[in-house]
């Protein structure tokens, strides 16, 4: 819970928060208007990601060439820079590989929604858990049952959604602490 000094604190920034908030909401629009473009940018961005850690972790290994676990740093640190060369040098094929993942992990965590759902049952709201992994197995489905194609836009949706969604909860939170 938040100390009066903090949310002071947080009154007085309220326009830096509103404005991230609009720069999250303008992307997020941005995203939807052209999702191949933002699905090329987040695999890009994952890409450089990888690459940039990569890159840190071989160069930390060697820091701790003589800790046992030496081999299995360096390990992780060259297949971490594989992929962000990998992703960066092919962002189609990225793509792809990508929206397979993001379908499986839909369908895998819905099915773990649902079953934590019966866990709840017959508490009241269970259902809604239930629906909500119901929601996640079909987008699941939807997904593989458009790829390839899908791999074009999913991800920049997806992206567009969360900038947007994000961007409409700041702003709120902002002019919550303008008007506290």
């Amino acid at each position: 819970m938040a100390t009066s000094q903090q949310i002071s604190r947080l009154k007085a920034s309220w326009g830096w928060i509103a404005a991230l908030g609009a720069i999250s909401l303008i992307g997020g629009i941005l995203a939807l208007i052209d999702p191949f473009a933002a699905t090329l940018a987040a695999v890009l961005l994952a890409g450089w990601t990888f690459l940039i850690f990569g890159v840190l972790q071989i160069v930390h290994s060697f820091g701790v060439r003589d800790w046992p676990g030496f081999l299995w740093a360096l390990l992780f640190g060259v297949l971490t820079l594989l992929l962000g060369i990998a992703l960066v040098a092919n962002p189609i094929a990225g793509a792809l590989s990508l929206t397979v993942i993001v379908a499986t992990l839909f369908i895998v965590i819905g099915v773990v929604k649902v079953m934590y759902a019966f866990a709840w049952r017959p508490a009241s709201g269970w259902g809604w858990a239930a629906l909500s992994g119901a929601i996640s197995i079909l987008l699941g489905i939807m997904i593989f049952a458009g790829y390839p194609a899908s791999a074009a836009s999913i991800l920049g949706i997806l992206l567009a959604v969360d900038l947007i969604s994000n961007g409409i909860s700041l702003l709120l939170i902002a002019f919550g602490l303008r008007n506290a």
